[in-house]
This record gives structure tokens, sequence and C-alpha cells, in this order.
């Protein structure tokens, strides 16, 4: 089949057990809900070229990124809260310049794929209320999931794709 009908095929019935596997069997875990964790790392796979350099890029990176907004957020709660209203603004631009200054590390080298696990990071602490420390191993968690499927949608999708001779 045509490769763009493989990977909408691929990444559509994929999208269905990634979801799946977010509100049913992890429904009852810290991991519960986090599928758009998983979504980004897996669009990240694609974003930063796919295979297996892809999934380490997205794992990495995202990985980090979550860890940089956390500290970010303990920073805001703690040494930086006396600044009042300026306390959350002022541990971003922390955290941001950080992640850029990190990038030249070669693992940590993807600015944008650690931009997004620091986002990340801020759905369970605000939207759940979690602390950042108790939020950072499920986003991680969510983080690995989404590079695994992004990693296996293009392996099916490549199976699928019609060989030309």
């Amino acid at each position: 089949m045509p490769a763009v009908v493989a990977l909408a095929a691929s990444v559509g019935l994929l999208a269905v057990l990634d979801t799946w596997l977010f509100f049913t069997p992890l429904a009852a875990t810290a991991l519960a809900g986090l599928v758009w964790i998983s979504f980004i790392a897996w669009g990240c796979h694609f974003h930063s070229g796919g295979g297996s350099k892809g999934a380490t890029t997205a794992v990495i990176c995202m990985s980090w990124g979550a860890i940089v907004g956390m500290v970010s957020v303990m920073l805001a709660n703690g040494p930086l809260a006396g600044t009042g209203q300026l306390a959350a603004p002022i541990a971003v631009g922390l955290g941001a310049a950080v992640i850029c200054l990190s990038s030249k590390i070669p693992p940590l080298a993807t600015i944008p794929a650690s931009v997004y696990g620091f986002a990340s990071i801020a759905g369970p602490i605000v939207l759940l209320n979690k602390a950042p420390q108790e939020a950072v191993l499920p986003v991680i968690g969510a983080i690995i999931i989404g590079a695994v499927f992004g990693y296996v949608s293009e392996l099916l999708a490549n199976a699928l794709t019609k060989k030309t001779a």
C-alpha cells in the first residue's frame, strides 16, 4: 500500500491501543490519563528523525526536559517563592536557559524535544495537583511508552508499504 496509507493505518490502529492502555490497564496507576504525553513523545520520535535515533532522542531529551521542569517548579515554590508573582516566570526562564545550555551535550542536543518534556510535566502538576517529584516518574514512563509506540508505528508502516522494484 502507499506509504501515507500504511502510516495512517499503523498510527490509527496503534493510537487506539495507546489510548486504551492509559485509560484501562493503567487507569489505576500513576500513569492514568497521561496519554497526551505519550502522543507528544510519539510525535517527537518522528520529529527527531525516526528509527532508534528518534526514539532515543525522544526518551532522553523529553525526560531531561521533564526533570528540568520538575526542578523549575520546585524552585518557584521554594527559593523563588519570595519573588511573588515572578516566581514561576523566573523559574521557567531559568529552566529554559538550562535546556538551551545543556544542548551542548550531544545526547541533549535536540532542544525542542527537551521543551516537550519540560511542558509535559506541567499537566500532572497543574491538572492533577501532583507534587513535582511525584509527577516526574509517571511523565517519564509516559514518554517511554510514547517513544515505543512511535518506533513500532514506523516499523509497522514500513512493513505495510508497497515496495517497488
